[in-house]
């Protein structure tokens, strides 16, 4: 009876900390997402303007390829 016991409370805890885990990096993961959030075409654009220069259509899907192929 008392290694029923142990194997349940194992069982549990081990459930416990899956699902504890898996919230707490759901969360990371979104305050990360908000922190730094993925580039667009917009963003780019808007560096280009900066710079002071003005992209075409191909220059802004060469970067957004080369940006998405880095990942």
């Amino acid at each position: 009876m008392e290694i029923g016991v142990a194997v349940g409370l194992i069982i549990g805890a081990f459930l416990v900390g899956a699902i504890a885990a898996f919230f707490i990096t759901r969360y990371l993961f979104k305050k990360q997402l908000e922190k730094n959030p993925p580039i667009n075409e917009k963003m780019i654009r808007v560096m280009f303007a900066q710079m002071g220069r003005t992209p075409s259509e191909k220059q802004i899907r060469e970067i957004m390829r080369n940006v998405n192929s880095q990942k």
